[in-house]
């Protein structure tokens, strides 16, 4: 067992800097969190404390493989990022570029049912019921135009 710093270390093919503590190191993932990051340390047994350049090879393939299948260790689902999923029927955890192309996956099959989310998606305004009168204009001209005076 080396205590020897690392840098940069490679988890779940993602580069994380060394210097980080081990719950913002894992932030770093696409698709963890840090309430997810904090569940992962307490089940792999590593101190949160800790940084990220000290973890040994056994640690990250630990961290790694919960990071894979949470469920599989025992993390509520509740922690889960996509849960009921419409294929499967199961509570998935997907990270990083299967995040983005679920997604995409997701908006493509809303317009394509002209859901009300998927035609808000499609014309490029705000889904979430937000206020649209004075923010969201994007690429147009703010403000009141006067006419021009004559001297």
């Amino acid at each position: 067992m080396s205590t020897e710093f690392r840098h940069i270390l490679r988890i779940t093919g993602t580069d994380i800097d060394g210097t980080l503590k081990m719950p913002y190191a894992l932030k770093r993932i696409k698709g963890v969190n840090l309430t997810l990051a904090n569940a992962i340390l307490k089940k792999a047994g590593t101190n949160p404390e800790k940084r990220a350049g000290f973890l040994t090879e056994s640690e990250v393939e630990r961290i790694e493989q919960i990071i894979k299948d949470p469920t599989k260790f025992g993390l509520p689902n509740w922690l889960l990022n996509r849960r009921k999923d419409l294929e499967t029927g199961k509570d998935l955890h997907i990270i990083r570029a299967d995040l983005d192309l679920r997604t995409k996956m997701d908006i493509k099959q809303m317009k394509e049912i002209k859901s009300w989310r998927g035609y808000r998606h499609a014309y490029g305004l705000k889904v979430r019921g937000q206020r649209t009168r004075t923010t969201g204009r994007k690429g147009k001209a703010v403000g009141v135009r006067l006419k021009k005076r004559r001297m």
